[in-house]
């Protein structure tokens, strides 16, 4: 589980310790190391609450942009535990440093592209997409050869149209595509790779920022979409696609952790 010591991708850990799994906790963010713009939350807590919930969690610390410390943990994963039958990147670092109306490049949310300096996109491609097919190509082989698997990358929809940033809409709409690209080239091995779009998660940056009243969900929606996507035995029917949380929770049964299905969340809608 990449990028999982906060946000959307702890709420996927938790959601796979509540089925029983044992996740392997990756991020930057160490209790006995760095830490992430120096924020409290960090992989041993995420591995925590996978055991909390009912699951085995382990902790691996991880630079998920380096192609070398990605393919190290994944050797280490075979050698552990033998397989990985699921792979979720959650990776996302797009908004470290914006303090709710500025990046640290100066430009707003929604700067119109010919005032803000392309070295941005540049930033959250690296932060986002990237990591998300350094984790593939590293637990590509090792499926391929059992002929089964799921890679899932944490993304949001794009069909509906413009999500307000072009930068943040290039790197989601890049890794959606990414999701399909790689669906293609491993369904004839009985591999299924999707992307898993959430609503808007009341994460902690969120909460931090003093938007939680505007928020959808909680980080464990999506990730008991996930949790149920893994235990589909047909989930290849939807290899490609860019699943909405929200619009499979009644299908698959579960809730947020209050209790309610929150419907598709749609930037501007």
């Amino acid at each position: 589980m990449a990028g999982a010591s906060r946000g959307v991708g702890r709420g996927i850990a938790r959601a796979l310790g509540e089925a029983g799994a044992t996740v392997i906790v990756t991020a930057r963010s160490s209790e006995t190391g760095p830490r992430t713009e120096m924020r409290a939350e960090s992989i041993e807590d995420a591995s925590r609450d996978v055991d909390a919930a009912g699951g085995q969690g382990h902790h691996y610390l991880c630079d998920h942009t380096s192609e070398r410390a990605v393919d190290e943990l994944v050797h280490w994963a075979l050698r552990r535990f033998g397989r990985i039958d699921v792979a979720v990147s959650s990776v996302w670092g797009g908004n470290e440093g914006y303090d709710g109306e500025r990046y640290p490049d100066g430009a707003g949310w929604g700067t119109p592209f010919w005032r803000r300096s392309a070295a941005s996109f540049s930033g959250f491609a690296r932060v986002g997409p990237y990591p998300g097919l350094l984790l593939a190509r590293a637990v590509a082989p090792a499926m391929v050869a059992a002929k089964s698997g799921l890679i899932a990358l944490v993304s949001f929809g794009t069909r509906e149209g413009y999500l307000g940033d072009i930068y943040y809409d290039l790197a989601k709409a890049t890794t959606n595509r990414l999701a399909l690209c790689m669906a293609e080239e491993l369904r004839p091995h009985g591999v299924t790779a999707l992307a898993l779009s959430p609503g808007f998660v009341r994460t902690e940056r969120v909460c931090d920022l003093g938007q939680a009243d505007l928020a959808t969900e909680s980080p464990i929606y999506a990730g008991r979409a996930l949790a149920a996507l893994a235990a589909d035995p047909d989930v290849m029917a939807r290899a490609g696609q860019v699943v909405h949380a929200g619009d499979i929770a009644g299908e698959y049964g579960f809730t947020d952790a209050d209790g309610t299905q929150p419907k598709r969340f749609c930037i501007g809608g």
